[in-house]
């Protein structure tokens, strides 16, 4: 029943079903999702036997994946409705977070995600003296620039007492 329901959530990004349900299929989804984020084959074939339908599985891979690269987890949402009628039942909505058009009107485009790591000083140590290292390249190609405008200047003035000698 959870691979179905899955199937269906990943086709149509939005399904109504009970509250209960949609709680067991967030917890059956999410590891999926988080899965396609590395499209490999060992990954598909994963996901593969959970689902078993070759569309919902491109679907996942293509299009999901692409836009919940930079989310972390929590890849859907539980929207709770009115009971239902005939036994009463908690009702409720299951849907891709990133697919919701009223919540992402005004979404800015995400950061790049930064890991934190202490190895990562002497990266930025590398890249300080790669830095100085320009600077003292284009400093140098600077000086040597000014160097040569003043003889160029020295010629020309040379040439003209040159020529009044004569």
């Amino acid at each position: 029943m959870l691979s179905n329901m899955a199937t269906s959530l990943l086709k149509h990004k939005r399904i109504t079903t009970t509250l209960a349900k949609a709680k067991a299929l967030r917890t059956y989804v999410e590891p999926l999702i988080t899965k396609s984020k590395t499209d490999s084959t060992h990954s598909r074939r994963t996901v593969f036997s959970y689902l078993k339908d070759k569309d919902a599985i491109t679907i996942l891979f293509r299009e999901i994946s692409e836009k919940v690269a930079n989310r972390p987890g929590g890849y859907t949402r539980i929207i709770k409705l009115a009971n239902r009628l005939g036994d009463n039942s908690e009702m409720a909505i299951i849907e891709l977070v990133d697919y919701n058009e009223v919540y992402n009107k005004g979404e800015v485009k995400a950061e790049k995600k930064t890991t934190r790591r202490r190895a990562s000083s002497k990266k930025k140590a590398d890249t300080t003296e790669s830095t100085e290292e320009v600077k003292l390249e284009e400093k140098s190609e600077d000086t040597t620039s000014e160097e040569e405008i003043p003889t160029t200047k020295v010629e020309e003035s040379e040439k003209p007492e040159s020529t009044e000698e004569k």
